[in-house]
Parts: structure tokens; C-alpha cells; sequence
């Protein structure tokens, strides 16, 4: 079997049924699709039961309740395909991806893609790289709709995940955080289409529309446990990898309230924040008043944008 689509259930009711839908109208057939029904207490698992009885392609796992993580490894497991897609279930697929897909693959441990967020499309350039941290360090710090870190804008070699020990982080919310670099770094070769093929639907209420004190807290563990992986390390090149990790850090803590800061600071590894933080100065400036006081770390990174602004629109 060339694809497996492994898609998580929680609560979709209203989108699943166009995710389902653009899978199985794809215009090409040798694929499988998995989804996990991760505890829903709608109508979800029982309109995914719906599709797979008329599809035999189409297989329903269902699990108590335990996160997206926990689903996606549930799938990523069960899966069959030669390649992997993520799709999240209140998302869907242009009807040419696995076409497109199968006719790009060439032994290459990732192939990435691009996507509409909302209305707003992003297509990459077709680019090929020797290995995956080379596409991670070119790319990982670009402004874009889409958060280089998104899993769903890539298939991957399913062998690859698996054998890299390449499973999601359960119990973690912004898993692609957490998982992306690590995939990148085992990475081998690694193409870029040119397309837009996944499409972005834009919830007010998703976990990446908002940001709870249980969200920073997340961002934190993450931030600690991809320094402990990166920070010493001299094999590679961590320029990237390092200014990324400082970000989430500061961003774990820009927008937080005072009381939120005492439940951040104690999960702050300020040695491994430190070592992350050494090689550029405005991070070394930002760990030094972030050890000092987050509410002054606010404070000082507010000016220094409003200074930015003025200067940007004098210029105008």
C-alpha cells in the first residue's frame, strides 16, 4: 500500500464528513485511511462508523479520551502505507494530493507541501534537500501562514518514523512543536513541492487560537526538552535550532499575567534556557531580564516594539 491517512476524532461532527470526503475522492486509489476516535461525545465516531461501512478502505479505532498525540500514535501504529500523512479532521485534502504525491516520490524520507490557511494560500518553492536539518535550518525561522512546524504539510516515510522512534509526545499540547525538529534532524532527503494541497480550517476555538496557562506550560516543557537534545550538541549546526528554542521560551511568558508567571517560573530549566541563549546577544539580553522578572521582560520587549513601529511608519 503506497499512503496511509491517519486521522484524529475529537468532537468534528460538523467538518468530518468534508474531511472524509476530500480522501476519499482522491483520484488516486492505492491508499488507506485510519481514524482514531479519541473519546468523542458527539456524533463524531458514529459518522466516521458511517464512511468506513462503506468503505472498506477506511478503518475506525476508537480510544478513551487522551489527546491528539495519543490518536496520532494509535494510527501511525496501525498503519500499513509505504508514506504517512496527518490529516486533522476538520481539515481536508485538495482531491490531486496523493496523485501528486505518489508521482514525487522517490525514496525521500519527507516530501513537503504548502496549503490554504483560511482563504490565504502558501506555495512553496520546489526545492530538494541532502537531509532534513538542512530544509529545517533554511526554513525554520521564515514568517509564513503556516508555522514551519506543521506536520500535516508533510508525508512521511513511514519506515523512517518508526524505526527513528518518531512518535508523538503524549499529554503535550503544540506537539508539532515538539515533534518537527526531531523529525528534521533524523531526516534524510527531503523534497519541497510547489503546491498548495491541505487545506487550514480556522477555528476560533482551537488550542492554537488561544493561549491557556496549560498551553504555556506546554511551550515550557517543549522549550526544555529540545534544549536538552540540542544545546550541547556539535554534530550539527543548532544556529537555528537555538534562536527557535529562545522564542519559546519569551513566548511562553509574552502576554502571561503576573499570576500566571509563578506557575511558569518553577518549570523554567534556566540552565539549559541559558546554554540555548548564548549565541546571539538580543537572547542573551532577553534571558538576563526574563531571570530578573517575565513582567519586566514584557515590559521592555513592548517598548522595543513600539519603537519599531514608529520608526517603521516614519520611514513611510
Amino acid at each position: 500500500m503506497r499512503f496511509s491517512v491517519v486521522i484524529p476524532v475529537y468532537n468534528v461532527e460538523r467538518y468530518l464528513g468534508q474531511c472524509l470526503d476530500s480522501v476519499v475522492g482522491q483520484n488516486f486509489d492505492d491508499w488507506e485511511a485510519i481514524c482514531i476516535d479519541d473519546g468523542s461525545t458527539d456524533r463524531s465516531a458514529d459518522l466516521a462508523a458511517h464512511y468506513a461501512a462503506n468503505d472498506k478502505r477506511i478503518t475506525l479505532l476508537r480510544q478513551p479520551n487522551a489527546g491528539l498525540s495519543a490518536a496520532r500514535n494509535a494510527g501511525l501504529k496501525a498503519a500499513k502505507g509505504e508514506y504517512v500523512l496527518f490529516v486533522d479532521s476538520d481539515d481536508y485534502l485538495e482531491t490531486n494530493t496523493l496523485e501528486l504525491l505518489n508521482s514525487q516520490i522517490d525514496g525521500q524520507d519527507m516530501l513537503c507541501f504548502g496549503g490554504w490557511r483560511g482563504d490565504k494560500k502558501e506555495s512553496p518553492a520546489a526545492e530538494q534537500f541532502a537531509t532534513g536539518w538542512d530544509y529545517y535550518n533554511h526554513h525554520a525561522l521564515e514568517r509564513r501562514e503556516f508555522p514551519f512546524v506543521c506536520v500535516v504539510l508533510r508525508c512521511y516515510r513511514r519506515s523512517f518514523l518508526v524505526d527513528n522512534d518518531l512518535w508523538f509526545k503524549e499529554g503535550l499540547l503544540h506537539e508539532d512543536n515538539h515533534f518537527t525538529p526531531r523529525a528534521c534532524l533524523a531526516a534524510g532527503r527531503t523534497s519541497v513541492l510547489a503546491a498548495p494541497l491541505y487545506h487550514y480550517r480556522l477555528r476560533e476555538d482551537s488550542i492554537t487560537a488561544t493561549r491557556t496557562l496549560r498551553s504555556r506550560q506546554a511551550m515550557l516543557r517543549i522549550a526544555n526538552d529540545l534544549s536538552a537534545l540540542f544545546a550541547n550538541r556539535d554534530d550539527v549546526d543548532t544556529s537555528v535550532i537555538r534562536r527557535a528554542l529562545t522564542h519559546h521560551y519569551q513566548a511562553a511568558f509574552a502576554g502571561a499575567t503576573r499570576a500566571e508567571d509563578s506557575q511558569l517560573l518553577p518549570l523554567v530549566d534556566w540552565q539549559l534556557y541559558h546554554a540555548v541563549s548564548r549565541t546571539r546577544l538580543r537572547s542573551r539580553f532577553n534571558y538576563a531580564i526574563m531571570r530578573l522578572s517575565p513582567a519586566l521582560f514584557r515590559t521592555v520587549n513592548d517598548l522595543i516594539e513600539r519603537l519599531k513601529q514608529t520608526s517603521a511608519a516614519a520611514k513611510k
